[in-house]
């Protein structure tokens, strides 16, 4: 599989290629011009189109970011003036012209005189109205007229190539932004999930030390395991999802400790796990409101969570009876699924399906595209 990168190369590669060719196509000495070791205006033409090239890399990846993004544009100006004039003139340096002058030059016809005899102007007319020493200082049009539209003709590519390069570089700076925008704001809900799990899994293990429960220390290592997945990967974009179905495994042990038979709880997990990947701590939210705000003392608690992976696709179906909650944890719990929504949008945008419905039981289903 051909990575970002190797693509990207490959695409300028394929783009100097394209653009090197148009000189040889694009020519009105077309098909003539395919023989480049004998046509001299496409051999300037090359050497000029190879310069444009060269200052596009040139543009990319010094002066713009150097010069023009720093706002130092009379140096950025100026260069890219000389780059002009160097594109412009070195062509004719190394590939001159090989015809003389006097072959460019076509002398105008003669003005019209009285001619009493009705007779046809001769040459020496021509040539006794128009002296030999002025014609040879006179420049020749045909020369100067395909010089001026060859200075024109790069003008015209040199000026978009200045304003492509501006282009990318304006796209790749937004793009970059909008990276560490995405990564900025990640980090915030991520922050804001990982004490929540700390502290829920912390009353956890402080309940079993109080009734100096056996299962203290089984609930420590477990700990130790979800404090690990938290610390070492929970930073990363992506992890093997055998790493994240192991750290809810974890929290549904600690959780089956800590009410005993006092709640009525089904957990199953289908699918194979192996090889795929997925966005570390995003389905543990879902499962911890269901502990969190599905249980009361008072009540019948029930709380079903299913797991279902089919090739690249997972879904997540958590159920619970709702049970009444203080206005305090009733808004707090809103604060905690508009988070959880906010990291699907950023780590699956038009990756994923959620549903959540508030009837009779609190039911929410999670399908995320795993590729």
């Amino acid at each position: 599989m051909v990575n970002k990168r190797s693509l990207t190369v490959l695409l300028h590669i394929i783009g100097c290629i394209v653009f090197l060719a148009l000189p040889v196509f694009l020519t009105p000495d077309f098909p003539r011009s395919l023989n480049i070791f004998s046509n001299r205006p496409t051999q300037r033409d090359l050497i000029a189109y190879a310069l444009m090239v060269s200052f596009f890399y040139l543009n990319f990846f010094v002066l713009i970011p150097k010069l023009y993004v720093t706002k130092k544009y009379v140096s950025f100006f100026s260069i890219v003036l000389l780059c002009f004039l160097i594109i412009s003139l070195t062509p004719s340096l190394f590939i001159p012209d090989n015809r003389r002058p006097e072959e460019n030059f076509q002398p105008m016809p003669p003005p019209a005189v009285n001619n009493p005899n009705n007779t046809s102007p001769g040459p020496q007319d021509s040539l006794r109205r128009m002296p030999p020493e002025e014609m040879r200082r006179m420049p020749p049009p045909q020369q100067f007229n395909r010089y001026l539209f060859g200075v024109l003709h790069y003008l015209f590519i040199f000026i978009a190539i200045v304003f492509f390069t501006l282009i990318l570089t304006i796209n790749n700076r937004l793009k970059q932004s909008e990276k560490e925008k995405l990564q900025a704001e990640l980090r915030y809900l991520k922050a804001q999930i990982n004490p929540h799990f700390l502290f829920n899994t912390l009353n956890t293990i402080y309940s079993f030390a109080i009734e100096r429960s056996a299962a203290t220390a089984t609930a420590v290592v477990k700990l130790s395991a979800m404090m690990r997945y938290i610390i070492n990967d929970s930073g990363k974009d992506f992890v093997l999802l055998e790493q994240e179905v192991n750290y809810i495994n974890d929290y549904i042990e600690l959780q089956r400790m800590r009410f005993g038979n006092s709640i009525d709880l089904n957990f199953n997990i289908k699918g194979n796990t192996s090889g795929k990947m997925i966005a570390p701590l995003i389905l543990i939210p879902f499962i911890e409101n269901a502990f969190k705000y599905g249980i009361n003392a008072e009540e019948v608690s029930l709380i079903n969570i299913d797991v279902n992976i089919d090739d690249n696709q997972l879904q997540m179906i958590v159920e619970n009876n709702k049970v009444k909650l203080a206005k305090a944890l009733e808004e707090r719990t809103g604060l905690g699924m508009a988070n959880t929504k906010n990291r699907l949008q950023l780590v699956y945008p038009g990756k994923h399906i959620l549903i959540v419905k508030d009837a009779d039981k609190f039911y929410v289903s999670l399908t995320l595209n795993l590729e």
